[in-house]
């Protein structure tokens, strides 16, 4: 499932409004470096359209690991430990993201305790699936090493399944306006 949902069905009308005034919307060009390995970020991005390809330096070059397009959220871990980003995030066509400032948004979770509990809830959600898979991908996770549809609805992280017709509301007004 879109990480972005978790966020975006765990928060209030008022929260999202928050989002709306404090976030903006980003072009990022084909071949921009919108998150560089080991260089701190001032943001947290959402994408909105586009695809970005991540990578990790390694002897050989940067390996990629990861393709995200839409509904994706990039910065996450960085925002989360504050230390750099352990990979490179590069527009690989012409993208959109919302962007967050993250003063902004430090200010707000420590001021908005409901705002921080149900941000951080999300996220842990989302991480925890995120985990979940790549474990299942290394063949660690039972007898199947199938790796679960995200987008199967028996997937669903149950904390998001509830509001989730909202969550894809609020996206599609992001991608939309």
């Amino acid at each position: 499932m879109k990480k972005a949902l978790y966020l975006l069905a765990a928060i209030s009308d008022r929260d999202f409004e928050w989002l709306l005034q404090a976030g903006k919307r980003q072009g990022v060009p084909k071949g921009s470096v919108l998150i560089s390995e080991g260089q701190p970020i001032d943001a947290l991005y959402v994408v909105l359209s586009g695809r970005f390809v991540v990578s990790v330096a390694s002897p050989d070059g940067d390996r990629p690991i990861a393709v995200l397009s839409s509904g994706e959220v990039l910065g996450e871990i960085s925002f989360i430990d504050s230390r750099p980003p352990t990979a490179t995030v590069r527009a690989v066509e012409n993208s959109v993201v919302w962007s967050i400032p993250r003063m902004q948004l430090t200010a707000k979770l420590s001021q908005d305790v409901a705002f921080s509990s149900n941000f951080y809830r999300a996220l842990a959600a989302f991480l925890s699936d995120r985990l979940r898979t790549t474990v299942s991908r290394l063949g660690y996770g039972g007898d199947s090493p199938n790796v679960p549809d995200d987008e199967s609805p028996d997937h669903h992280n149950p904390q998001v399944f509830d509001n989730l017709d909202l969550a894809k509301a609020r996206l599609e007004w992001l991608v939309t306006h």
